[in-house]
C-alpha cells in the first residue's frame, strides 16, 4: 500500500559522462537542462566531476540551481568537486540532509559509494549512489562491500541507483537480491539507441518504487547513457488485529 500523507518522491539517476554528448561535445548546460526535464525531487549523477587534478565539477556549479531548481547535496570533499568518485547528488531545498557516508569499493579502477539520508515527505531515506566496475568480479566484490557498509548503519528505508554496469539481465546482480528488491528499468546505454540495462535501481522492502518511462530523448543526447526515473513511497502495513479492535465503535458509542 501507498502512504496517502505524502506525494510520492520522483528518484532520477543519470550517468551524464562528464557532460560529453553523442555528438562528442562537451555542454554543461545542456546537461543540465536535461536533468530540469526529469522534473525529479533528488537526482543521482554518476561522472558528474573530470577525472584529473581535483577532480573538478563537469557542471557549473553557480549554475545548477538556478537551471534546475535542485541544489547539490554535500557529497564533495572538497570546493571544486561535485561529488565523490564522480558521483553526485542533486535534491530540492526542501530535503534536508540528515546524514552523508563515503566509501572506497575494491576492485581493480578506483571506485566509490554514496550514502546520502535525507527527510523526505513520508520520513527518512536512505539514497546510496553507486557506479560499479567494468568487471564482473569487481562489481560482485563492491556489491558485497556497500551491502556491508550499509548495514553498519542505522537501518533505514534504502536505494541503491546508478549505474551498476552490468549488461546481463540474468547474471552478475544475484547478490544485490538478498536483502533488496531489484528494479531493471528499459535500456539505457548507448544512447542513441539503447541495448544494455546498465543502469538499476535496487530498494529495501519497506519502499513502494515504481519505474517511470523514459522521456522523449534529446538529438544529439547529452550523455552517452539515458536517465532512469522512478516514484517512491513508504510502504505502509495493513492495521492489525489490535489497531482494528480500538477503531471498532461500541453499541453504547453508536448514534442512536
Amino acid at each position: 500500500m501507498r502512504a496517502e500523507t505524502a506525494k510520492p518522491l520522483r528518484l532520477a539517476s543519470y550517468n551524464i559522462r562528464a557532460g560529453l554528448g553523442t555528438d562528442l561535445k562537451r555542454d554543461p548546460a545542456r546537461v543540465l537542462r536535461a536533468i530540469h526535464a526529469l522534473q525529479a525531487d533528488l537526482v543521482v549523477l554518476q561522472e558528474a566531476d573530470h577525472r584529473l587534478g581535483a577532480r573538478p565539477s563537469a557542471l557549473p556549479l553557480d549554475q545548477i540551481e538556478a537551471l534546475t531548481g535542485l541544489h547539490p547535496l554535500p557529497v564533495a570533499e572538497n570546493g571544486e568537486s561535485l561529488g565523490w568518485h564522480g558521483i553526485a547528488m542533486l535534491a530540492k531545498p526542501s530535503f534536508p540532509v540528515l546524514g552523508v557516508h563515503r566509501f572506497d569499493l575494491p576492485g581493480l579502477e578506483p571506485r566509490g559509494a554514496v550514502t546520502v539520508d535525507v527527510e523526505a515527505p513520508d520520513g527518512p531515506l536512505r539514497i546510496v549512489g553507486v557506479h560499479l566496475g567494468l568487471l564482473r568480479r569487481s562489481r560482485r566484490a563492491q556489491i558485497d562491500a556497500i551491502k556491508e557498509a550499509v548495514a553498519a548503519l542505522p537501518s533505514r528505508p534504502t536505494i541503491l541507483i546508478g549505474d551498476f554496469n552490468e549488461w546481463s539481465g540474468k547474471a552478475g546482480l544475484g547478490r544485490v537480491t538478498r536483502g533488496y528488491t531489484l528494479l531493471t528499468p528499459e535500456k539505457t546505454f548507448p544512447a542513441r539507441r539503447p541495448l544494455l540495462p546498465l543502469d538499476r535501481i535496487a530498494h529495501t522492502g519497506d519502499l513502494d518504487i515504481a519505474l517511470l518511462p523514459p522521456s522523449e530523448a534529446a538529438h544529439p543526447h547529452p550523455s552517452d547513457h539515458r536517465p532512469i526515473l522512478a516514484t517512491v513511497a513508504r510502504k505502509i502495513s495493513a492495521p492489525g488485529a489490535a489497531d482494528m479492535k480500538a477503531l471498532q465503535i461500541s453499541p453504547s458509542d453508536r448514534p442512536s
